[in-house]
């Protein structure tokens, strides 16, 4: 009886060592969140990992070109070539919807303008830190802040693509709303996410501007 006491007790310390030696990588399985998206992803399916795909396989140095009078058969969707995203573009009218629609996707801020429209659209999406399962669009503004001037982003929307250069990275607390120092004249995007990805303390966002012809 002896013997098993013991060895329950070298199991029990054994684990507690793993986990604080291991706590980035296994932290996640104490996240209801995550576990549930797991288990959903792996019941349901998911087509996140054909997105990844067809990412890979798209030559972007080829597909640069910003025609208004190009049709695309692609559906609402936004691409980050640097970065790797490929995600559904979704379009919510109660702003109330909008945290629960981000597991499905970017969400477009229905306060601000559509693609192509004159002003600021504003596209929100979820961070996840280091090593987080690859469930649903947890970690699909991950890695915003490796964005730099320049870089391109694009959105396709009612069959047309709109073609954007990032000009600017900035950070914002928690409740700060984007400045609005913006002319009319200009078009611009801004996406947002938590900064640091996954911690809802402050928020990252990048301007980018749409190339013009």
């Amino acid at each position: 009886m002896e013997i098993k006491k013991l060895w329950k007790v070298f199991i029990i310390l054994f684990l507690v060592i793993f986990l604080i030696f291991n706590w980035n990588e296994v932290s996640w399985i104490f996240n209801y969140r995550a576990v549930s998206g797991l288990l959903s992803d792996f019941f349901k399916g998911s087509d996140k990992e054909i997105q990844k795909e067809e990412i890979q396989k798209i030559d972007f140095n080829n597909d640069l070109d910003d025609d208004r009078n190009d049709y695309y058969e692609k559906e609402e969707s936004l691409e980050i070539p640097k970065i790797e995203v490929s995600a559904p573009l979704i379009f919510v009218e109660d702003r109330d919807k909008v945290y629960k629609t981000l597991d499905n996707g970017v969400v477009h801020y229905p306060d601000s303008v559509l693609p192509g429209e004159k002003g600021q659209t504003i596209i929100l999406g979820h961070s996840a830190p280091p090593n987080w399962p690859d469930i649903k669009y947890d970690d699909v503004f991950s890695r915003l802040n490796e964005l730099e001037e320049g870089d391109e982003i694009f959105i396709y929307f009612e069959h047309q693509k709109y073609n954007y250069s990032v000009t600017n990275k900035f950070f914002l607390e928690r409740g700060e709303e984007v400045p609005e120092y913006l002319t009319n004249s200009d078009n611009m995007l801004v996406l947002i996410s938590c900064w640091p990805p996954g911690k809802d303390i402050r928020r990252i966002a990048v301007e980018a501007k749409l190339k013009t012809e």
